[in-house]
């Protein structure tokens, strides 16, 4: 079992001039609770299994495993649409470090989230001029919940960046994408 450390932004589409070379990816929850979540992704030709536990601020113990793709398929197949989630994830270099970029389709289209993985906890992070704000404690940005949410959660109105969305419905309180 290994230990995930991570810290996860908003991004704005600045970034999208970064993002070159993407692997499709479709992520499915089998099981997700405060403690555990269970998830199966297809990324590109590739497929996993992996369960994450609990997180303590940037940290979680997570266990995941390659297996084959025609058994991620035939499980992905057997989910509700508000069980998935479909984003193509792109790898961006920025001040020595790799950040994971995740542009999201579907009912999620117009959100980018930019994950950095960290060696430890107080790892110093210098931030691109394409991040928006950090959302790593924010638990309505995490993918199991943004999959049952399927839309965008609402954002506070100090948040100031380059707008990805065209109106609010207030009713909802979601972001309608263009």
């Amino acid at each position: 079992m290994a230990l995930e450390i991570e810290r996860k932004f908003i991004a704005t589409n600045a970034v999208l001039v970064h993002c070159r070379v993407g692997t499709p990816i479709v992520q499915g929850y089998l099981y997700t609770d405060a403690a555990n979540t269970i998830r199966v992704r297809r990324a590109g030709g590739r497929a996993f299994m992996a369960w994450k536990g609990r997180r303590e601020g940037c940290s979680r113990q997570e266990h995941e495993h390659e297996i084959c793709p025609r058994l991620a398929e035939l499980t992905l197949a057997g989910l509700q649409p508000d069980q998935r989630i479909e984003k193509t994830r792109y790898r961006v270099e920025h001040a020595g470090a790799i950040w994971e970029v995740d542009v999201f389709a579907g009912p999620l289209a117009g959100l980018i989230l930019a994950e950095i993985e960290l060696a430890h906890e107080g790892e110093v992070v210098i931030l691109p001029p394409w991040i928006a704000r950090e959302v790593t404690l924010d638990e309505r940005y995490r993918n199991s919940r943004l999959a049952s949410q399927a839309a965008i959660p609402l954002q506070s109105a100090a948040w100031n960046v380059t707008p990805l969305c065209t109106s609010l419905d207030l009713k909802s309180e979601r972001l309608l994408v263009r």
